[in-house]
Parts: C-alpha cells; structure tokens; sequence
C-alpha cells in the first residue's frame, strides 16, 4: 500500500511545513485511526473470548454481506469525491466504521470502503482512504504484537522474517493494484454473496457435524 500510493505520501510529507491540506489529511487519518485503537485497547480480550467461535464468524460473514448488498442496492448520492475533500467528522465516521473490524469476520478494509459509501463518499475515495487508513493501523498492531511476542524473537529468524517480509510485500502489491482496477467497473455484490454462502455452509456443517470448525 505504501508504495502504490508513494506519490501521494511523498506529497504529504515534505508539505507537512507549509501545507494546510497535507496537516489535515494527516489529522484525519489521526482520527480515523483512534476509535479502532481505543475499542480495541479495551475490549481485546472480551472479544478473544467470546467472538472467536465458528458461529459468531459465520453470522458476521452473513450479515456483512448483507450490509454489503444493501450499500450497493442503494442510492448513492456522492458528495465527497476526493480524500483531500474529507473533514474531521468524516475521518471519524470513517474510523467508527473501521472498528466494526474488531468483530471477527469482520473485513477491515471492507468495513471502512462500504462505511464510506453510506457517508457519501465516492467508491474511489472511500477505497483510497481506506488504504491510506490502513497505514498507520496495520503498523500500530504490527508494534503491538511483536512487543507482546518479544521473548519469541530471535536473530536466527531473520533470514524467515525476510523471506516473509518480501512475500508480503509482493502479494499485497498485485492484490491492491487488482483491486484498484476492479472497483473502478464493478461493485462489491460478489464479495457479498461469497460472504453469505460461507457463513451459511459453516453453520449448517457447525451444527451438523460434518466440520469441527473448532479444531485447528
């Protein structure tokens, strides 16, 4: 993600002296980023304990996509047509949107893009402020996992660190540069049905037997 959007981070940095509209984007994505933090700095836990279960992820899959097919189905009177365009109480709408990500099942991305659509913002803008959101967030819970894991790292590992680092790196950049060029001629509709058809065959093997979606 950083380097697809190098340009426009570039941008933003060397005008964080002079520039009012890089100072607010970065405030914005700031704001954004805070309800996820602060939700999940409280209720981590409650959420590990309770939501990590196949039945609370299927019938978050269902009704994702249902919300999915609903923003789609919708009119969508767009009023914000750029990221440059957002104001405060729109990063913050954007990030109270992120954080239904805390549910698991639940897509990040997915939850900030299609928040985007219901507060007016164009499909173009709503994915790139999701992307943009995604810096600072995956970054925050990067540092935040490898401190808790910090008697796990060794230096003999880092040749495997690197090997993923790089296979990371790749993956992501052909993912989002694919996405980019989909959303601009189709909608999310697909990713709803596949949402609703995975829950509902998890449920129905869940309750009958046929996997034990609680064995790793």
């Amino acid at each position: 993600m950083c380097w697809e959007y190098r340009a426009k981070i570039g941008a933003v940095a060397r005008g964080l002296g002079s520039d009012r509209g890089a100072r607010r984007f970065v405030l914005n994505l700031a704001i954004a980023f805070m309800p996820l933090a602060v939700l999940g700095l409280l209720f981590h836990k409650a959420i590990k304990a309770h939501l990590f279960q196949p039945v609370p992820v299927a019938l978050a899959f269902i009704l994702g996509g249902i919300v999915i097919l609903w923003a789609e189905r919708r009119r969508h009177v767009i009023r914000i047509e750029s990221v440059d365009d957002l104001t405060w109480r729109d990063a913050l709408k954007l990030g109270l949107a992120q954080a239904f990500a805390l549910i698991p099942g639940t897509s990040r991305s997915g939850a900030t893009i299609i928040g985007g659509l219901f507060f007016g913002l164009s499909r173009k803008a709503a994915t790139e402020f999701s992307f943009f959101l995604a810096i600072p967030t995956l970054f925050a819970a990067t540092a935040y996992q490898l401190w808790k894991e910090r008697a796990l790292l060794n230096a003999d590992d880092i040749g495997m660190w690197a090997v993923g680092f790089i296979s990371a790196f790749v993956s992501a950049f052909l993912c989002v540069r694919w996405l980019l060029r989909y959303i601009s001629t189709h909608d999310f509709s697909f990713f709803a049905w596949y949402r609703i058809v995975f829950g509902l065959v998890v449920i129905a093997t869940a309750y009958t037997g046929v996997v034990d979606w609680t064995n790793p």
